[in-house]
Parts: C-alpha cells; structure tokens; sequence
C-alpha cells in the first residue's frame, strides 16, 4: 500500500497547491478541499488504515454532488470531475488492495460499503448523464420550404455545372441536382481520385494547405495546387486533362500561406445577364482578340500574379496582361515578395474581373494596399481601382502614382450580382489586428465590413460594417451569399454575411438596408492599450450563434481534474469581459481570453444557402484564444513567430502580439465540448430549426479513439436539390452527407487526409451522373494530414433515377 498511497498524496498535493492558487484568484474552493481529503487519504492508505475508504468515499459524494450543481448532467463535463476519483475508489475496492487495509473491527465493514454505494451513485449519475443532451437542438424544416419550387439557377448557371467557387457568382454552393436523396445516400461510392503531386517542399511555410474547391464547367473540372499549377481533369475519371504550373517564385521567406482556394471561369461567348452589359464607363465587349481564348480560366498566384490560361488547351493567353499575366504588384508602393498573396480566385462577371490579395497579417504597418481592382477580362487592362483609403478616386492610377499602403484588403471570395451591377465584397482589417491608434481615417469605417461597389465602375455604392474598430481580427473571410429571401413585405434580394463573431448579416443587397435588425450594444471599452481608443458599442444581429452566455469559470474542462483546474486557473489569470474583450498588455502568461478567437465563429467557409427551399445552412465553431499585448521594445527583443500564432511583430506601431490557443498543459481545449456543430435556419422567418454538434476525436486526439465530442471545422458545406449537405472540414478525416430536413448524418467515408475544402457537386454531361467531389489535402496549421488528392463519389449504377434539378424533381 506503500506505492498507492504516496501516490495518492502526491496528487493531493498537487490539487491543493492548485486549489490554493485557484481560490487565492477568486476561483472554486472544491480543489483545495478536495486536494486535502486526498491527502489525508493517502496518509490512511500508506499507514494501511481502512478510514480510507470512507474517507475516499466521502469525498466522490462530494465530488458528485458539486459537479451535478456546476454543470448538471453533462457527460462530458462530469467525465473530467469524476473519472480519477472513481478509478481511485474502484482501486480501494479491488481485493487484492483491499485486504491490505486490514480489517475494520466488528466485522461491519461499513468504509467498504460507504464506497461502494458512492461508486455506485456516481455510476448512476454518469448512466443518467449519458441520456441527457444539452447542446443539440432538434427541429425539422417545415413541410412548405421542403415542397417548394422556385428557380435554382438566379445567376444563370447550367443545372448540371458547378461554374464558379461558390458555384456561381451568388455564393450560395447550392447544387440542383437531386438524384442522391437521404433515402439513397448511403450507396455512395468512390467513383475516382485524382493525385495532384504537389506537395510542401523545403522552404515553405508551416501553412500550406489544399482549401481547393474545383469548378465544372465546359466539360471539365478546373482546379488549383498550393504552388498554383491549374488542372483540368475529366469529370467522370478524374484524369488529367491539362496541367498548366506558371512556377511561381517560390524563393520567398516572407510567405505567411501557401494556399489556393480556387480558378475562375469566363466565356466570352456566355450570355449576358445584366445591367452592367449596358453602355456603362468601363464596361468591355469581348472583341476579336477574345478568339485566342474564347474560354478562360485565372487563377491567382502566391508571388503576387493573375494569369489566364486557355480554358479547352491549358496554353496561356497571351493577349491577356503580359503575355498571359497581370502584376498585381503594379501601383503598390510595396514590393518585396511574399508580402501581397492573393490566395483566393477572382471574381468573375461577364465584363468585369475583380481581383483582390491578402497582405502578411499582423506582421507591420508597411503593408501593400487593400486595394480592389476591376481588369477587362479579354485583354487584363485596368478598368477601375477602389482603395478604402481613397474611396473616391476609382480611375486608374496614372504613371508615378501608387495606392495608399496599409489600406484595408479584402483576403476571402467576393460575390457578384449582374442584374443590379454590384459586387459584394467581405473586407478584412489594416493591418496589424489589434491595436489600432494609427489607422487610416478613411479606411477606418470598411474594416470588417460588406461593402457592395458598382461592377463596371468601382464606385462605392454602400456599406455596412459589422465590427466597429476592429482590433480582435473578427475580419469577414467567408463569401457573402446572395439569395431573394421571402419576407412578409415580399421577396427581398439579400446578401447573407457569416462572421467570425457569429453574427450573420442580413441585408438588403440593393440599398444595404437591414432585413434582419443588428441593434448596437454596449460593449467594455476599459483596458485598452495606451494610444487607442474603441468603439462603445457594435452591432449584433438578431439572427447570431454567438452563445448565450460568456464563458464561466464552471465551462472549463479538461481529461481529468488536474488539467481542468489548470484551465480554471489560465481563466482566472486571464481577463474576460465577454464579446469584445480587448487585448491586455500583460505578463508572460497573462493577458486577455479572445472569444470568438481569430478564428472566429464562422470562418472562410461562409454559409451554403438552397434558394427554392430557403434554408441556410452553416458549421459554427467555438474555440477561445489567448491574446497578450507585448511592449514594442520587449516584442524587438523577442523576434517574431513568422506564422498567425506566437508572437506576432506588428512593427510599427507600440505593441507587438502574443496569440495562443486557448489550451490546457495537456494541450486539449480548455472550453468544454462541444467545439464544432452543423445547423440550419429558415430564412422565411429567420429561427434556428436544427443545431447538432458533429465530428469526432479520432484524428486529433493523442489516442485515436472517435470520442463524439463534436469538432472544429475549417472548410464550407453545400447543399444539393435531393436534400442531402455536405461537409469535409472536420478535425477528423470524413465527407459526412447530413440530411437536411433534420441535421442528422446520413453517411460519411473516410478521407486520405484532412479534408479541409469546400466539397462541390455536379452531374455528367455525358452519362447524368452526379458526383460529389472534395479535395483531401490537409492543412498544416490546423495539423491535420497533408495529402494530394481529390476524391469523388457517386451513386453505383442502377442507385439513382436520372439527372434532374430539385425543380423539375418537385414538379414531378
């Protein structure tokens, strides 16, 4: 008993210098009281007296009783309570441990039995915890939005094509066809994969990641590589058709990502939908020269170039820029590689390629401009140019003039509707993130904003910020998504806004009027760092997955109590105000809790939206950051990380940053479970219907168990007219098909690697099969498996009625 008993006081002893601590900054009591009884267990147990039991079991009662008043029966919050006292009294009870405590006199025995009723009643609590559900939200999507019928295809895209990032330029990743259905989901099959061969090679950076969603249109599949090679492959096979690699500059050491999210496509032959064909300033006419290649595929490349390639051969498209080329770089008055990285594709209209860059986040204030650009996409001159810094002066630069640096860019997929002529785009921040004394006035007010600029001449025609002085990095990533939403004063041309702080945005496209009210809140405007100065209030939108409540000291977790008390007591050293809890200049080790974190609520991914039945549906995440402000002189001392965690330089301005997820020693979240849901909302009436946590442990755990805990994803979903969505973002390694009547997973295959892409759907041209297609290439940041491969699946022959879009299958 010599060894279980020292043991026990060593971790007494542990839980009460913890607790001590802990209840010295204000925290729970429980773990210094418990870290004695666990003390003078261990003396019991080492002195071979059989008090211990009794002992012991006096303290798991306890133990049960505090966590059911802390967190109720939740099976994952009383796991990490109770597990180590309940291993430990079943130790005590095992007999050949037993009997080395000697006897108690009588006969009686009444310690053993004390503890095997507590054992007993923790084992109850823990069977009662298992039927209980606290997190998910039930619901069904009304009978009326699943039969109704309506025009799948506002943006003119074919039934059978996916034609553009977010399938079409309204972003809505709604594919129409309705041939798998949650009745004939579960035959999915592999149908082919293709292997890239691009992987991570020396120099580049620790994030590389394959964020690829392909595009399907003139009969083929169009895709990108992280070192942007575009290929084109046979959408039934998945071979390779052409590869075009425009060898980037790779010599760069500056590359914060090395990530293509997607190709644009534009025909000079398609017809066009618009106002803005009319005879507008700046508007283009495809012309002879458009011959060369009357198909186009562009695509953006790390080291600061657009190029176009020829959609049928691959072969550049020389009569595009230079020599098939356009420098990004030109007008900027920075120009060192690595530092303007446009990682997403341009948006495309039928006379007009708009193309914005990220810049290196949080690195200085001499960064390129945020500048957004309109080109000819026949010949890649530049039409018009809007920098938020001069949102006036749209013309094109003349020669020795160059774009005010460190404006605020525009990093994620902008979205475009040609019928009004508008382009909607999702503003990031002037950098550097978190403080912001020295910003541009101008600029100021389209941080973290939607801003909607006229296609074909750049001019701003409105704005609506969603975060007012943004120093937490709560940019806008995702796509916005364009849909006529019915309301009661009828259908409502919309642009849906996913954001990091959990707030979607509703807004009247035409006017940037709000369709769904975002009252300005009070929000702590104290601790802000010297030099700045914050806005009192922000807008929260009343349809919002922020929680309901801010983090308490109760929502802390870990695998065991020890872990746990660790992340109580991070939390205690840590300020918290909710929402908008600005960044602290503090101690190593101290500083301020950043939740939503920067990787926000909703990221890239943005939302899918089917549009006949009215349904958004979204993969909100909730996983907390530690943030400390850094003294300029103490962070130039320091040196920088180079990445988006660690020490972030932000030269130029008096503090740099400290960014860490918000983890335990053990490294697992010190949030409580769930981290990752997928839901649903009926945009008729703006309700939530179905909320589900989602995702598994098994491939981010240290032990590969498939714990339903419910994970973080970084990625988007689609929808499609047979009423299954799709998603593959997950921390762990699966394409999961959700039906989308109710949330509840219907399917899933495992993936080669992190999936961390957008899946897409389209249906053959040449046999009316639909597939399901979704990049496996991992991500490195987010530590997931790297791999080359895009994966697709279908129906096996004979499974699925023919082709057909959710329409015509309603119509029927």
């Amino acid at each position: 008993m010599t060894v279980t008993g020292a043991i026990f006081i060593l971790l007494g002893l542990v839980l009460t210098g913890g607790g001590a601590y802990l209840a010295s900054l204000g925290g729970s009591l429980y773990y210094l009281v418990a870290g004695i009884g666990l003390i003078a267990t261990g003396v019991l147990v080492f002195r071979g007296r059989r008090a211990a039991l009794a002992l012991l079991s006096a303290i798991l009662v306890l133990t049960v009783v505090w966590s059911v008043i802390e967190v109720k029966f939740d099976w994952w919050q009383l796991l990490p309570r109770l597990d180590i006292w309940f291993a430990a009294a079943v130790w005590l009870l095992l007999p050949f441990v037993d009997r080395r405590l000697g006897k108690e006199e009588g006969g009686a025995d009444m310690g053993r039995k004390a503890l095997f009723g507590a054992v007993a009643v923790t084992a109850l609590v823990g069977v009662v915890a298992l039927f209980q559900d606290y997190h998910d939200m039930h619901g069904d999507v009304p009978e009326a939005n699943m039969a109704a019928t309506g025009e799948p295809d506002a943006a003119g895209v074919a039934p059978n094509d996916w034609a553009a990032y977010g399938r079409s330029g309204h972003g809505d990743r709604y594919a129409p066809a309705a041939q798998i259905t949650p009745a004939n989901v579960g035959q999915l099959k592999q149908a082919w994969s293709f292997h890239t061969g691009d992987f991570k090679g020396a120099g580049d950076p620790t994030e590389i990641a394959n964020e690829v969603t392909p595009i399907k249109v003139n009969g083929m599949l169009y895709m990108c590589t992280p070192h942007n090679v575009v290929i084109a492959l046979d959408p039934d096979t998945g071979k390779e058709i052409w590869r075009h690699d425009p060898k980037i500059n790779r010599d760069a050491k500056r590359y914060q990502h090395m990530i293509c999210r997607g190709v644009s496509y534009w025909d000079a032959n398609a017809p066009s939908l618009a106002a803005e064909s009319n005879a507008k300033p700046g508007t283009v006419s495809a012309d002879a020269s458009a011959m060369e290649c009357p198909r186009r595929i562009f695509a953006p490349t790390m080291d600061g170039t657009l190029i176009a390639v020829n959609a049928d051969t691959g072969a550049t498209c020389k009569s595009f820029g230079e020599n098939g080329v356009v420098d990004l770089y030109k007008g900027h008055p920075v120009k060192k590689r690595g530092m303007l990285m446009p990682t997403s594709p341009p948006t495309v209209s039928q006379h007009m390629l708009v193309m914005a860059a990220s810049v290196t986040d949080n690195d200085s204030t001499d960064e390129p401009s945020g500048v957004i650009r309109g080109y000819d996409p026949v010949t890649g001159k530049l039409v018009w140019n809007w920098d938020p810094a001069r949102p006036d002066e749209t013309n094109p630069l003349t020669e020795g003039q160059t774009y005010v640096r460190n404006s605020p860019n525009s990093w994620g997929v902008s979205s475009v509707d040609e019928k009004l002529g508008m382009v909607y785009i999702p503003m990031g921040n002037e950098t550097p993130d978190t403080w912001g004394g020295k910003r541009n006035k101008n600029g100021e007010r389209f941080n973290s904003a939607i801003v909607a600029l006229d296609v074909a001449t750049g001019k701003l025609r409105w704005v609506y910020q969603t975060v007012h002085h943004d120093i937490w990095d709560m940019d806008i990533g995702g796509q916005p998504t364009l849909v006529d939403i019915d309301t009661p004063r009828g259908k409502v041309p919309s642009v849906v806004a996913t954001t990091k702080t959990g707030n979607i945005f509703v807004i009247d496209r035409r006017d940037g009027s709000l369709v769904v009210p975002a009252p300005e809140k009070p929000v702590p405007t104290d601790h802000v760092a010297a030099g700045d100065k914050l806005s009192p209030t922000q807008p929260f939108s009343a349809l919002s997955f922020l929680p309901d409540r801010p983090i308490q000291e109760t929502d802390m977790w870990g695998t065991t109590p020890f872990d746990q008390m660790a992340c109580r007591i991070i939390f205690k050293n840590h300020r918290y105000q909710g929402p908008f809890t600005p960044q602290t200049v503090g101690e190593e080790g101290k500083g301020a809790i950043i939740s939503p974190g920067p990787l926000g609520i909703f990221e890239w991914g943005g939302a899918t939206v089917d549009p006949v039945r009215q349904l958004l549906i979204v993969n909100p995440d909730y996983m907390g950051f530690l943030e400390r402000l850094v003294p300029r002189a103490k962070a130039d001392a320091a040196g920088g990380s180079g990445t988006e965690m660690g020490l972030q330089p932000q030269t130029g301005i008096p503090f740099a940053v400290e960014i860490s997820p918000f983890l335990s020693p053990l490294g697992f979240p010190c949030q409580a479970p769930p981290w990752g849901y997928v839901a649903a909302v009926d945009l008729k009436t703006m309700k939530k219907v179905w909320m589900h946590k989602n995702g598994t442990t098994r491939d981010s755990a240290p032990v590969p168990i498939a714990l339903p805990l419910g994970v973080p994803s970084l990625a988007g979903m689609m929808t499609t007219g047979g009423g299954v969505a799709f998603l593959s973002g997950t921390l762990d390694y699966y394409l999961r098909g959700y039906d989308v009547r109710n949330g509840k997973e219907i399917w899933k295959a495992r993936l080669p690697a992190g999936g961390q892409a957008t899946p897409m759907s389209y249906v053959s041209d040449k046999t009316g099969k639909q597939y399901v297609v979704v990049m496996a290439g991992g991500h490195g940041s987010l530590g997931t498996r790297m791999g080359d491969e895009m994966v697709a699946f279908a129906l096996p022959d004979g499974a699925a009625p023919a082709a057909r879009t959710a329409r015509s299958h309603q119509a029927q």
